[in-house]
């Protein structure tokens, strides 16, 4: 327990001093607290920017772990009957226990006369899987797949065309149909899908200035008004475990093919961002090393002013330092009492710069700019305002080693030169 007395002691006896000279080192903490704040901010900053990153890739790659799934005949070439793959897909969806999956078709829709156009054929699952955000409305639920109606979502600026009615009137679009022919390539006109707008979604992407039209159609819809256009395009899609990725992806593959039966070759792959990033550098990553050595400057230097007071400190505290030695004061207990008075300082001023942080990243402008459309806005990471408590308390013991190198070097006759 000697020891534990000798560090409870040695707080306390740094506690004081800071209180005694805390004129002399406020301003050399007053740097502190403003780099661990800057430290800590860009520390964060970085993982939250990095969900904005991640959210952005998902939406056009898919969550990870996304798996995609195709067949055809290993001799003839020929693709299954979409019956027969729905039911090989849905039987290897339920042995793996996969909770979301989505069957995705694009669809050849006669494009407006200023742009293009981009409409796809999904299960509702489909918008969990790739985050796809919303402006007005909502996304398909599974009450949308019992509508006997066909139901559309639309950008803004398909919707801005039909001049932005209010959804709540149940407006509807029309979308002409087509298939190709095998034998010349050229479109060939289908049906007309009338569809009830239940949603709208961001511009993202286009052509010439011109935004594309995008828009998101029940996939039963579309199989129900062309099946021979639908069905043999269709991509099939499950997000599994991250974890367990290539192992359930494997198993998955053999369980497809063995319900499509003898001769059919089935085919999957990763399609989300992790598989197709892997080994890549985050693009944040230049600009937070550049922030993050600006701040571990500005916290050299707190470290330095720091170090500069402590030292003229101790010079001042020769004579009481060694009357101290002169009752039996060790030297061990003196150089860790002069080096917790810099510790305990650069700990709370580390505590009031986490404090900064976090209050200035959740100013309500700065959230709008800097993560403007993340679905999940990440919190504060407890890992930044650890990793600024710990910093701050590396520049506390670095300030004070050679203070208290001095500090423990005084003798008891020191006390009557000084």
């Amino acid at each position: 327990m000697s020891w534990l007395t000798s560090a409870v002691s040695s707080f306390a006896e740094a506690w004081q001093e800071l209180r005694v000279h805390r004129m002399r080192i406020i301003l050399s903490l007053f740097v502190v607290a403003i780099s661990v704040a800057a430290f800590t901010a860009v520390v964060a900053l970085g993982q939250m920017l990095n969900q904005g990153f991640q959210e952005s890739m998902e939406r056009g790659s898919g969550r990870p772990a996304l798996v995609s799934f195709s067949a055809y005949n290993a001799e003839s070439g020929e693709n299954p009957s979409p019956d027969t793959m729905q039911r090989a897909f849905a039987a290897t969806l339920e042995r793996h226990a996969v909770d979301w999956s989505a069957r995705v078709s694009w669809l050849d829709v006669a494009p407006p006369p200023d742009g293009w156009s981009d409409v796809r054929a999904v299960d509702a699952d489909y918008g969990v899987i790739h985050r796809v955000p919303m402006l007005e409305g909502t996304w398909f639920s599974p009450l949308d797949e019992e509508r006997l109606t066909p139901v559309a979502i639309v950008n803004e600026s398909w919707w801005q065309s039909l001049g932005a009615p209010a959804l709540t009137t149940a407006p509807t679009v029309s979308m002409a149909l087509n298939s190709w022919d095998p034998n010349t390539g050229e479109p060939i006109p289908g049906a007309t899908l009338d569809a009830v707008i239940i949603g709208v979604t961001p511009d993202q992407g286009g052509t010439g200035g011109v935004p594309t039209q995008t828009g998101y159609v029940l996939y039963k819809d579309a199989l129900a008004v062309m099946p021979d256009t639908v069905g043999p395009s269709t991509q099939y899609e499950a997000w599994i475990p991250p974890e367990t990725a290539e192992e359930l992806m494997e198993s998955m593959r053999l369980s497809f093919a063995a319900n499509l039966g003898d001769g059919f070759q089935v085919d999957a792959y990763r399609m989300d961002y992790e598989a197709m990033m892997e080994g890549s550098f985050n693009p944040f990553d230049p600009m937070l090393i550049v922030l993050g050595g600006i701040s571990m400057l500005v916290l050299a230097l707190g470290a330095l002013s720091l170090l500069n007071i402590t030292l003229v400190t101790t010079r001042f505290r020769i004579r009481e330092i060694g009357v101290r030695r002169s009752f039996g004061a060790t030297g061990v207990r003196v150089f860790f009492s002069v080096m917790l008075e810099s510790v305990v300082g650069t700990v709370f001023a580390g505590v009031a710069g986490i404090v900064i942080a976090i209050l200035a990243l959740r100013i309500p402008a700065l959230q709008d700019s800097l993560f403007q459309g993340i679905q999940d806005v990440p919190p504060f990471p407890m890992s930044a305002a650890l990793t600024g408590l710990l910093v701050s308390a590396a520049v506390g013991a670095l300030a004070g080693l050679l203070p208290a190198l001095i500090a423990m070097r005084v003798k008891p006759i020191d006390a009557i030169r000084f």
